[in-house]
């Protein structure tokens, strides 16, 4: 039932708002970048942030691995957090010199569960930011949960109330195909309904959503 239940969201959502094209990036190592540098705030930011490295010609894991951590956190200062982020980013760049000579295609052919352990074990990568890369950068099939994810799936009985990040993800990688794409769009579509209607405070009226069975009570996650 609830494989019924969850391709019934993710139809509603699709034919509500069409393919979203996540993720932004043009390179295998800019998603890695961007998905650090998302951490706590709104994408908008972090094109900023990218902007600034591309503008100095220095998006590359050569140049950023080269470059003092103060010249990184003033680069990227409009994501926020930027000293706590640059040291995110140093803290990968040094991983992926020492085990794989700076080349992320390296990892082209490694397994998506070993890959996240992997990221999860560079400080500062978190399981959110561990499995947008395995996702987005190398095309593997994890399924990534954010706040919006939790609440949504709350609010329609899919999940119980302070369900943590790894139950999340269980459930859908138990009850959906193993299948990039649709990991892919299922995520961004979430967040797209989370930012328009699945707010803090519920906006039901025209959601996509709005046929279905569901609480607007307040969930924390």
């Amino acid at each position: 039932m609830s494989t019924e239940k969850l391709m019934e969201i993710y139809q509603l959502l699709y034919e509500r708002y069409g393919c979203q094209h996540w993720w932004p990036g043009h390179s295998r190592f800019e998603i890695v970048v961007g998905a650090i540098l998302t951490q706590n705030t709104n994408w908008g930011n972090v094109e900023k942030a990218i902007k600034n490295l591309k503008a100095a010609k220095s998006l590359t894991a050569e140049k950023l691995y080269e470059m003092d951590i103060s010249s990184l956190a003033e680069m990227i200062r409009p994501a926020g957090y930027y000293n706590i982020k640059a040291g995110r980013l140093k803290n990968f760049l040094e991983w992926l010199f020492k085990e794989h000579a700076g080349d992320l295609n390296r990892l082209e052919d490694t397994d998506p569960e070993t890959l996240r352990q992997a990221f999860l074990q560079i400080k500062g990568v978190g399981p959110e930011t561990a499995d947008s890369i395995v996702l987005y950068a190398f095309d593997k099939p994890v399924f990534v949960v954010d706040a919006y994810t939790c609440r949504i799936m709350g609010r329609h009985g899919l999940i119980e109330d302070g369900a943590d990040y790894e139950q999340v993800r269980d459930f859908f990688q138990s009850y959906l195909d193993r299948s990039v794409k649709l990991f892919n769009e299922y995520h961004a579509l979430l967040v797209r309904l989370g930012k328009e209607y699945c707010r803090p405070k519920a906006k039901c009226d025209g959601c996509p959503l709005e046929k279905l069975p569901h609480d607007v009570s307040p969930l924390i996650f």
